[in-house]
């Protein structure tokens, strides 16, 4: 549907894929570059080409309504989480093998079931997968010449109309994967404990999700969007 409507459903939708688009942005390497407005979701009407409109079309509306204050929040969390993690800026590019003694390849994609892609599974169909980025394989070095090491991050991606299960993957028994961003809540940022690897986290359609390996010397307990999952305290 286009142009302006009320039906509820289309609304969250609009929004959250609004968010999606922001976090694809954002999680991805290289330079992010937003236009101005985009944090804020101004559309300009669908007007790609507004320079010369002096009028409502490509103005700003400075008093931010609801949706607008819950976007820019959610833009926020995002640039917050690109500063704190240099795996999302890297500076080389991926080699897809452990480097230096990595625990992990520096980057693996994951389907559904929590195995690793095949050159089988990139296909048309394929409308949900995950990526994982070694912290501990950047391969950089920060100005006096430390190596740059970071979290390892879980990026889950689900471009189906359903939600669906996504089995978090473990290379060990004791993995713990904690959640830091969550495209299904307005301000990104979901209110959950650490789940186990090898349990499932239900991604909701159309929707991105971010987990940090966490530590494996908690406790455990259960957490909601989960089927089982232990969660780390």
């Amino acid at each position: 549907m286009e142009g302006p409507i009320t039906d509820a459903a289309v609304v969250a939708l609009r929004e959250r894929q609004k968010r999606n688009f922001l976090a694809t942005l954002l999680l991805s390497q290289g330079v992010p570059m937003l236009c101005g407005g985009d944090e804020i979701g101004r559309t300009q009407g669908g007007n790609n080409n507004a320079y010369a409109q002096d009028n409502e079309t490509s103005w700003y509306a400075w008093q931010l309504e609801g949706p607008q204050r819950a976007l820019l929040r959610f833009t926020r969390h995002l640039i917050g989480l690109r500063q704190r993690h240099p795996g999302l800026r890297r500076r080389q590019f991926f080699f897809g093998r452990k480097i230096r003694g990595s625990e992990v390849k520096d980057l693996s994609w994951f389907r559904p079931d929590g195995k690793e892609m095949s050159d089988d599974d990139w296909n048309v169909f394929t409308r949900c997968f995950g990526l994982r980025l070694a912290g501990d394989a950047i391969g950089d070095v920060d100005a006096e010449g430390r190596p740059v090491v970071d979290d390892t991050l879980l990026l889950l991606i689900n471009a189906h109309w359903e939600p669906i299960a996504f089995v978090l993957p473990a290379h060990q028994r004791s993995v713990r994967w904690e959640p830091l961003l969550d495209t299904r809540e307005p301000d990104g940022q979901p209110r959950l404990r650490p789940f186990r690897g090898g349990q499932t986290y239900e991604l909701e359609a159309r929707s991105l999700a971010l987990f940090r390996l966490g530590r494996a010397t908690r406790s455990a307990r259960v957490g909601r969007h989960a089927e089982g999952a232990d969660v780390v305290q």
